[in-house]
C-alpha cells in the first residue's frame, strides 16, 4: 500500500549550488529505484540552523514530498542516515484527514449562553 510521506533533510553548507542539486537528484532518484513516486522537490536554499550540529551553523535545506510503500520509506531514511552530506533528517507520514482537517482550519469556539448579569 502507498502512502504518502514528507522528508526534510539538511545537507552540508560547504555545498556548491550544483552540488546541492546534485545531491537532492541522487536522493529522489533512490527512491524512484524503489519504487517511490516523487512528487515535489523544494530546495529552501541555505538557512541558519536552530542550533549548532556537528560544528556547522548553517545548511542547505530541502524538502521532497512522494508516495512509497513502507519499505522504500525506510530505504530512504537509512541512504540518507548513511550520507556524508546529509547532516540531519526527518521524513514523515502524512495523514490525509489531519491535512484536511488543518486546511479547513479551527474549528469555531462555543458560544457562551446567554446569563443575566447579578449586580
Amino acid at each position: 500500500m502507498t502512502v504518502d510521506y514528507e522528508v526534510t533533510y539538511i545537507l552540508r553548507p560547504n555545498l556548491e549550488e550544483t552540488e546541492v542539486e546534485e545531491r537532492a537528484n541522487v536522493i529522489a532518484e533512490s527512491l524512484k529505484a524503489d519504487g517511490g513516486e516523487v512528487q515535489n522537490v523544494e530546495k529552501l536554499g541555505k538557512k541558519r540552523l536552530a542550533y549548532e550540529i556537528a560544528d556547522l551553523r548553517e545548511g542547505f535545506y530541502v524538502v521532497m514530498s512522494f508516495r512509497a510503500e513502507a519499505h522504500a520509506a525506510k530505504e530512504l531514511e537509512r541512504h540518507l542516515g548513511l550520507d556524508d552530506d546529509v547532516i540531519r533528517a526527518l521524513l514523515i507520514k502524512l495523514d490525509k484527514r489531519a491535512l484536511a482537517a488543518a486546511a479547513a482550519g479551527p474549528p469555531p469556539a462555543p458560544v457562551a449562553p446567554n446569563t443575566p448579569y447579578a449586580h
